[in-house]
């Protein structure tokens, strides 16, 4: 069946780094566009970021261009989000989300 599994939250500083990873299973991955979004707490969800296949096209937010980086692997079946200049207002729970599914989601804390 399909998964989609996100790890590398947690809790970093104000101008720290992190880096997501999305584990994906069950589904023809390297020709889906993947996303991630977030939803910081009493917020609606909001998308972040998106990389197309087969071409990796690049899209983001106006709130986080510039500081992350979207990327895949096709042939770890991965998709990552790298977080630089991270700001308190990027507390969210992240999600990954492929070919209409989503994954459990991962918290990052942004935290003096």
């Amino acid at each position: 069946q399909v998964q989609l599994v996100e790890s590398g939250g947690g809790l970093v500083q104000p101008g720290g780094s992190l880096t997501l990873s999305c584990a994906a299973s069950g589904f023809p991955f390297s020709i889906v566009d993947m996303s991630w979004f977030r939803r910081a707490p009493g917020l609606e969800r909001e998308w972040v970021a998106t990389i197309g296949a087969p071409a990796p096209n690049k899209n983001y937010a106006d709130s986080v261009k510039g500081r992350f980086t979207i990327a895949r692997d096709n042939t770890k079946r991965m998709v990552y989000l790298q977080m630089n200049s991270l700001e308190p207002d990027d507390t969210a729970v992240y999600f990954c989300s492929g070919a209409g599914f989503w994954g459990q989601g991962t918290q990052v804390t942004v935290s003096s």
